[in-house]
């Protein structure tokens, strides 16, 4: 069953590469794309379990994967143990996911307002209790994501670690940064190796993997079991492949080249037009990854406030071709 296959995969040594839940970023498209490139298990935008319960129709929007996204996980968000227990029985009953996720680590202030996703970590005992309703409440495996607390004061990984542990998760992702941390300063992989050290599950680091090398670095320094790859993914799907590529000990895949990356974001802004049904909204929302797609190369800026004016897949493909043949011209 692929579920157990997750949780074996994250046991035998191999360390799995995982995309992170991204909100607006994850979305089946790109899963899909991340797959391509090596990404061994993806999970879904967080998705809000009073939205599930009410069978909001945008909020279901966001649980639905094509079956080659094939490991993946839907992550779930909220601070009502029965209500997070309803939402993921019925995630699990209608969409099949491979495992269910637990949001505990979402910095956003106006999900942690309504004490979701970090603001949980103010309150441990409601942590235990959501995990444990969770858990009780379906057949496929529990994981929970985590940071390291919610403010520096607050700040205790290892102990938030093993009460996820002891309420029943079955594998823990640690982004070893406070709620307050937000993105910024650097995160702590001592603190991912102190939770490896501490825990009996599996435990899968993320945090400032912006390189294949950096994966290789974060496995020697943490023993972490698997790998989650957020905002390292950014317009650089190939990231997985340098991954892993890093952590075989093989050499590391050179980045595309301006051509090859156009290819790339070909095909995904077709798998998004594809994904969407409605081309305009479609690139509208793509603009980011278009920024991103374009972000070091030379004279990238131009570029990129030509694309971020797009509303057709055809006229970012007609800048994107001018663009290559303006370098081509350069260099003869």
């Amino acid at each position: 069953m692929m579920s157990d296959d997750v949780l074996d995969r994250l046991r035998d040594g191999s360390v799995p590469l995982y995309l992170a839940p991204q909100a607006g970023v994850s979305e089946s498209p790109f899963r899909r794309l991340c797959r391509r490139f090596g990404a061994d298990v993806v999970v879904s935008e967080f998705v809000s379990s009073e939205g599930i319960r009410r069978n909001d129709p945008k909020t279901h929007r966001y649980l639905r994967f094509d079956d080659e996204e094939r490991p993946i996980g839907v992550q779930i968000f909220g601070a009502d143990p029965q209500a997070m227990a309803e939402a993921a029985s019925l995630v699990e009953e209608v969409y099949h996911p491979d495992f269910l996720d637990i949001n505990f680590g979402c910095p956003v202030k106006k999900v942690v307002k309504r004490n979701g996703g970090s603001g949980c970590l103010r309150d441990l005992d409601l942590v235990q209790d959501i995990i444990r309703a969770v858990r009780h409440a379906i057949n496929i495996p529990t994981t929970v994501k985590i940071r390291s607390g919610f403010t520096e004061e607050t700040r205790q990984p290892v102990e938030i670690a093993l009460r996820c542990q002891e309420a029943g998760a079955m594998a823990l992702c640690l982004h070893p940064r406070t709620r307050t941390q937000m993105y910024g300063g650097e995160a702590d992989w001592d603190e991912i190796a102190a939770v490896v050290e501490a825990l009996d599950i599996p435990v899968i680091g993320n945090g400032d993997i912006r390189s294949g090398a950096d994966a290789r670095r974060m496995r020697e320094h943490t023993g972490c079991a698997g790998i989650m790859i957020a905002r390292g993914s950014h317009g650089a799907p190939w990231i997985f492949e340098q991954a892993r590529a890093a952590l075989d000990g093989r050499p590391v895949p050179d980045d595309p080249t301006p051509a090859e990356r156009f290819r790339i974001v070909r095909d995904h802004a077709r798998l998004a037009v594809a994904f969407e049904h409605d081309e305009t909204k479609a690139m509208l929302e793509f603009r980011k990854h278009l920024g991103w797609y374009t972000k070091g190369l030379p004279n990238g800026r131009i570029l990129r406030q030509e694309l971020f004016g797009v509303t057709q897949l055809e006229e970012a493909e007609e800048l994107l071709d001018g663009y290559l043949e303006g370098r081509a011209l350069a260099a003869a």
